[in-house]
């Protein structure tokens, strides 16, 4: 036992690092690829290496933000960068830069994954006990699902690749790719194994929060059980119930209290990614923050929209919009804005530091407040109307807001509605819109029909949505290197 706590010491002190010594794995102090891995503390270092893609990433630390909520109808691009601008006005070509570095990345982060499920149960070390073992095949199988469900929903039909590709033929490395239904069956399949190899708890909140649980694999499966093609919304259920059975106690908390950043690993965190500031820093904030706080004075990459304000102000949403945007007044042009310099425009604001670029403000990977609002879609789903708008009614009241009317929970196509709204309101600027927006069937005519007006000709902009633009290109770089990929 004291052993194991030892080792639980070592392991989340890694995690709290960025760890660059263990972005590739190989090799670890000059050993090779064959005896890299013999003992615990290889093996425990080589899964630090695939908790740090989160930090490593960009697409976890910044970009998700861009794809999800810019992409959709919660921000508009900012700043002067063309290729951010093209993922706001949906028109992402295979050549855009940002495609291969989170393809690459993407991919870098699930061949980590493999490598340890690949290597772990070789190892004979009296210091690795079998309930480490399991535990680290646990955390592994999390991460990995956890990445093949962000490429699912970014490009759809991807390359499914569960073993590490110790050959360099064209059979070995030109992988085609497989249907999307078998990339979410591997996702669920590997969460349902892993939930019952990993524990509830770590006995240290910190650690609990800052690794894979049983609890963050339920919950994980019921977000890809209710993101896939045919959504199982009994299963989503099923799992949901074991989130809420966990040891962990997830509760919701005051909302404030989720982005002041003075409470991280809190009790409605199910699993987030730690910083500790400095080399070891969150450069998100930076990018979102006013000049008040981020002490820079140029246009940031992603302002808060019009219509996301008014989806606000229109429910007497106070509570998340304070804690969500921030209003500042500009020296800069915003179009949308005012449209001259001195307008006051929004801010993201869920993060509340900015630090330099190195700030020390975590990011929910996944936390109940989502959990509970996909609880109610499920139970809608299945016409379970009243015991899905209690689940609603119970994020309502954190942010101040009354029960929901007889008139809004009066259909499961209203409450849907309804529910969808409310998961817009909660999870702003956290990754989620695109996606909920896609699960519900309404990308193609929510898009269509925002309004957006570019005060610089007085004009809307057109999206120009389509089926077709659901899922990112493939980048071209991959189409070129790997002819398998070409339907």
């Amino acid at each position: 036992m004291k052993l194991n706590k030892i080792l639980l010491i070592i392991l989340s002190l890694a995690l709290f690092t960025n760890c660059d010594d263990f972005l590739d794995l190989t090799p670890i102090s000059e050993e090779t690829s064959a005896d890299a891995y013999n003992n615990a503390s290889q093996i425990e270092a080589a899964l630090t290496g695939a908790y740090e893609s989160f930090q490593s990433s960009e697409y976890y630390v910044w970009d998700n933000l861009l794809f999800q909520d810019m992409r959709a109808d919660n921000n508009y691009a900012g700043g002067d960068n063309p290729e951010i601008f093209a993922i706001d006005f949906l028109n992402i070509t295979p050549t855009h830069s940002r495609l291969f570095t989170h393809w690459s990345n993407i991919y870098n982060a699930i061949s980590k994954a493999n490598v340890v499920l690949e290597r772990v149960d070789g190892i004979n070390d009296p210091q690795l006990t079998n309930e480490r073992k399991a535990q680290i095949r646990g955390e592994a199988l999390f991460l990995r699902s956890y990445h093949y469900f962000t490429l699912a929903k970014l490009w759809g039909s991807v390359p499914l690749i569960t073993a590490s590709i110790k050959a360099t033929t064209a059979e070995s490395v030109n992988i085609p790719k497989s249907p999307i239904e078998d990339i979410y069956a591997q996702i669920t399949s590997d969460l349902e194994l892993a939930a019952t190899l990993l524990p509830d708890t770590y006995g240290n909140n910190a650690i609990t929060k800052a690794r894979a649980t049983s609890g963050a694999a339920h919950a994980l499966a019921a977000k890809a059980y209710a993101q896939q093609p045919n959504p199982d919304y009994k299963a989503v259920l099923a799992h949901i119930t074991e989130v809420e059975k966990s040891d962990a106690n997830y509760r919701l908390i005051n909302y404030n209290q989720l982005f002041d950043g003075n409470n991280p690993n809190n009790a409605e965190s199910i699993i987030e990614v730690q910083y500790l500031g400095g080399n070891e820093g969150n450069f998100g904030p930076q990018l979102l923050l006013p000049p008040s706080i981020s002490g820079d004075t140029w246009r940031k990459f992603v302002t808060p929209s019009v219509d996301i304000v008014n989806a606000f102000d229109a429910e007497g949403d106070v509570v998340r919009k304070n804690a969500s945007i921030l209003f500042e007044q500009v020296q800069w042009v915003d179009e949308y804005w005012g449209n001259a310099a001195g307008s006051t425009i929004p801010f993201g604001y869920k993060w509340k530091n900015a630090s330099g670029f190195a700030s020390a403000d975590n990011t929910y990977l996944i936390r109940y407040g989502d959990i509970v609002l996909l609880k109610a879609e499920a139970l809608n789903e299945l016409n379970q109307l009243e015991a899905a708008a209690t689940e609603v009614d119970r994020i309502r009241n954190r942010a101040q807001l009354p029960n929901l009317t007889a008139a809004q929970k009066s259909s499961k196509a209203i409450l849907k509605q309804n529910i969808l709204k409310e998961r817009r309101l909660e999870l702003f600027l956290e990754g989620q819109r695109w996606d909920d927006l896609v699960r519900n069937g309404q990308i193609v005519s929510t898009m269509n029909n925002l309004v957006e007006i570019d005060l610089r000709t007085n004009t809307p902009v057109n999206y120009n949505m389509t089926e077709a633009k659901i899922f990112l290109p493939i980048p071209q770089q991959e189409l070129d290197r790997n002819p398998a990929l070409i339907p």
